[in-house]
């Protein structure tokens, strides 16, 4: 079985390309291990997302009020919300599938094992091909600690199938992966505590804006332990006991349930990768130029396998730039405006460079911000809750970063991406019409 174009692995990188590359008119073969769609569509972004939004409209049924709206007791049944979440990433693979058979790409259910750049053998077939690309995605990082063995708890596949809420859970880790099941939890009603290593939440977001999102989520009762490190577990009649180590000596805090989210790795083994004698980076990651090629001709590495961005959106132009250059299109990959989201509620976005980035690199700039409530359609539907929109420049009022706390900040940070990647000022925003009322308006303001 011959082939212009083998994917290994079928998550946003994978599906990208072999959709690309067969509407091309290539003949290609996807090996999946799992299920089309990768972690990103079937035990991450998608089902997150929908599970966050019915907590956002538990949520907003109970405070309904503010809005002159009459509730009598909104409730939720988490076992719906659940259903509800496996048929909306059900629905989602089998476009993915059907997009992909439209173009003609063969879908091989299996572990493929690479042989050389040019050969690939899953089960007892063996596959040859001209070209290929490495999409193999990344896995949960389980952290080394003493007693987490012993203990039943959750990574992110089993929050999103669970069907009995926990009276109490610990989060480890207050990255985005930690603070969006935080949010999550604490909306349907759970006591949530959120133990990070590190000064701050959501590390590589701007600092202010994790900063006013975890004193929102204090307000509501989540606990945070900053600077704080796990030493171990211990298992105890209801649920486990976690012991921690901070500035203020040895502690602990009993739940019901631990939540292990101390962020994700590239896959590197199991598929043969030794088999091509690529060259890797410092980090030991697959090194890959601006076309996502490795050094060895013809073969090329996107999403997370390649370590540069761990986000399905990067994924997916990665792909599209690696089909254009084996197709010989001209394109690059540019990782200037790579937009950033958590999906609280509220959610916070950024782009480009923060403050801490450029103060790093001693790179001079100013920061630009307003609150929300500079929008009248934010005012309009955001009674009692405060925002914030700061934008970063440079001495030649170029922009630099873009950081936003308030809905929906996820749909509004593409605004500011691409002036960033363009090489926009501030002032060019005032050049465009934007739709009154809207929340984007707020980029006019500044």
């Amino acid at each position: 079985m011959k082939y212009q174009l083998a994917v290994i692995g079928g998550g946003p990188a994978g599906y990208t390309a072999a959709e690309a590359a067969g509407k091309a008119g290539l003949s290609v073969v996807l090996f999946e291990k799992k299920s089309v769609g990768g972690v990103c569509l079937n035990e991450g972004c998608i089902p997150t997302k929908t599970l966050l939004y019915s907590a956002k409209v538990y949520d907003t049924a109970r405070h309904a009020g503010k809005y002159a709206v009459s509730v009598s007791e909104p409730a939720f049944d988490l076992g719906k919300i659940i259903s509800r979440k496996t048929k909306v990433v059900r629905k989602l693979v089998l476009g993915v599938k059907a997009k992909l058979t439209a173009q003609h790409v063969e879908i091989v259910s299996g572990e493929a094992q690479i042989i050389d750049p040019h050969t690939v053998r899953c089960g007892e077939e063996t596959y040859e091909c001209e070209k290929m690309i490495l999409c193999t995605g990344s896995e949960t990082a389980i952290p080394p600690i003493p007693g987490l063995g012993e203990i039943d708890y959750w990574t992110h596949r089993e929050a999103l199938d669970n069907k009995k809420l926990p009276v109490s859970l610990a989060v480890v880790g207050g990255g985005v992966i930690g603070m969006e099941f935080a949010s999550f939890f604490s909306s349907l009603g759970v006591a949530v505590t959120v133990i990070e290593m590190t000064g701050e939440i959501l590390g590589g977001i701007d600092g202010e804006l994790a900063a006013l999102l975890r004193a929102e989520y204090g307000k509501r009762g989540v606990k945070f332990l900053l600077n704080t490190c796990v030493t171990g577990f211990e298992k105890t009649d209801t649920g486990a006991r976690v012991l921690y180590k901070n500035a203020d000596g040895e502690g602990n805090v009993e739940v019901q349930k631990v939540l292990v989210s101390a962020g994700r790795r590239p896959v590197m083994k199991g598929f043969g990768l030794e088999n091509l004698g690529l060259q890797l980076t410092a980090r030991g990651l697959v090194q890959v130029d601006e076309h996502l090629q490795t050094s060895v001709a013809g073969v090329y590495a996107c999403g997370d396998l390649n370590g540069v961005s761990l986000l399905a959106h990067t994924a997916v132009r990665e792909a599209e730039v690696a089909v254009h250059h084996l197709l010989g299109k001209a394109d690059a990959m540019s990782y200037r405006a790579i937009p950033g989201v958590v999906y609280t509620n509220p959610e916070v976005a950024s782009v480009g460079r923060t403050e801490e980035m450029l103060q790093k690199e001693g790179i001079p700039y100013r920061a630009v911000k307003l609150p929300m409530a500079y929008s009248g359609r934010f005012v309009a539907e955001n009674e009692g809750v405060n925002g914030v929109c700061k934008v970063l420049v440079g001495e030649d009022e170029t922009i630099l970063g873009a950081h936003l706390l308030g809905n929906p900040a996820s749909e509004l940070i593409v605004l500011a991406g691409m002036m960033i990647e363009d090489g926009r000022k501030l002032s060019d925003w005032k050049r465009y019409v934007f739709p009154h009322p809207t929340v984007g308006e707020i980029f006019k303001e500044l």
